[in-house]
């Protein structure tokens, strides 16, 4: 047997495995790491996270990933640099974390790596018939196996579109392994660039599961925020948007996309909710001279909105009360004041953070892509259903270091 596929058989056979997760999203603020050690696999996943920690990009790193960042024109050569140039980021960021928690490289079983989403296209947004959904991650996965002498498994989305979905979100599969609970019906919202959310019902059915993107979370306020705030990467306890009042006007602009009518699950991204986005509904809803301040409120309250009415909708085809679901919050709008407090007020459930849960809502989607290559080598037999979008699939390539 190549001694590659004999290490990685090992892996596969262990009661445990040590791994590393990586996820940067689209708010493009840095990457999370978290150190997990998981047993088991499927509805028997077991996770404890060891280590966790948030490395900022700095100024140039996001200079460089803005510059081909959701955009339809690009400079085609920086984006193959920084393909190889992110992996290697990535990699020195986990040598450095391992090197800072007193842990060698040696100790590590596998590193799960998301990579750095620069352009998100499913159908509903492309519209173009002949061309499939389509989405890119970059940071390849090979620098990071052979910088860092761990086996890494990345590009996780590319077969879940390959098997009928849109590459996104794929929180479902790691939200039904840990969250899903007999006899209370659950929310797991996540509120990053973009929010999106899993529904759980209090049968423990994967077939009922589901999740879907609502449409923005963080994505407009953050890019407003730099924009009028060039020292301000985002909205702090929505400082600036509580000094504001929200403008109905432009609130109804706003949601008036055909993307919040279209049916569930569905995904979106930057590509749409951009700040063209926001100037074309403000000269529709002739609100171009408002002040930054209530513009930020408006925002805030289009994201609560929005969010609401995407769970209100798939409470509404369920048999439950709304008064029966939790919703469990995670991403940094969990972290927005203003936001969770519009949430509560537009939704009659009960509010937590998943950190009740035993696993911090800021290294939740690091643990999920964790959770992915455990499936990856020791998994995969989960079934979902014959549903379309939310394929019954193990996800990621595998590079070896050598």
């Amino acid at each position: 047997m190549n001694a590659n596929l004999e290490s990685l058989y090992k892996i596969a056979q262990k009661p445990s495995r040590t791994i590393i997760g990586l996820m940067s999203g689209t708010s493009l603020d840095g990457l999370d790491v978290a150190l997990c050690e998981i047993s088991g696999s499927g509805e028997n996943t077991q996770v404890e996270l060891i280590q966790f920690d948030t490395v900022d990009y700095s100024e140039e790193v996001k200079t460089e990933i803005r510059s081909v960042f959701a955009k339809q024109t690009i400079d085609f050569q920086h984006l193959v640099l920084l393909n190889e140039w992110i992996g290697i980021l990535h990699a020195n960021i986990i040598l450095d974390r391992l090197n800072h928690w007193k842990i060698p490289a040696e100790k590590i079983d596998l590193v799960a790596s998301h990579g750095q989403t620069v352009f998100h296209a499913p159908k509903i947004l492309h519209q173009q018939e002949k061309f499939p959904n389509a989405t890119l991650q970059i940071g390849d996965g090979d620098h990071i196996a052979v910088k860092t002498g761990i086996i890494t498994v990345s590009d996780f989305r590319q077969k879940h579109l390959a098997a009928g979905g849109e590459g996104a979100p794929l929180a479902v599969y790691g939200d039904y392994f840990l969250f899903s609970k007999k006899d209370e019906n659950r929310i797991m919202l996540n509120m990053g660039g973009i929010a999106n959310f899993t529904y759980l019902s209090s049968t423990h059915n994967p077939e009922e599961v589901f999740v879907t993107d609502t449409g923005t979370g963080n994505t407009l306020i953050d890019a407003f925020t730099r924009l009028y705030f060039p020292d301000k990467s985002y909205d702090k306890d929505a400082e600036i948007a509580k000094q504001g009042n929200v403008n109905p006007a432009l609130l109804e602009a706003l949601k008036a996309d055909e993307f919040f009518s279209k049916p569930f699950p569905k995904t979106t991204g930057p590509e749409l909710f951009s700040i063209d986005y926001v100037r074309k509904a403000q000269t529709q809803s002739q609100t171009e001279n408002i002040t930054i301040e209530d513009l930020l409120a408006t925002l805030t309250k289009f994201s609560a909105e929005t969010i609401a009415d995407a769970i209100h909708s798939a409470i509404n085809n369920t048999t439950y009360s709304p008064e029966t679901f939790t919703v469990y919050m995670s991403g940094g709008g969990a972290h927005n004041p203003l936001l969770v407090g519009w949430l509560k007020e537009l939704l009659p459930c009960t509010f937590k953070n998943t950190d009740v849960l035993g696993i911090s809502g800021d290294a939740k989607e690091a643990i999920l892509f964790a959770i992915l290559a455990n499936e990856t080598v020791s998994g995969g037999t989960s079934d979902f259903g014959p549903r379309k979008r939310i394929p019954s699939v193990s996800m990621g390539k595998i590079s070896f270091p050598n």
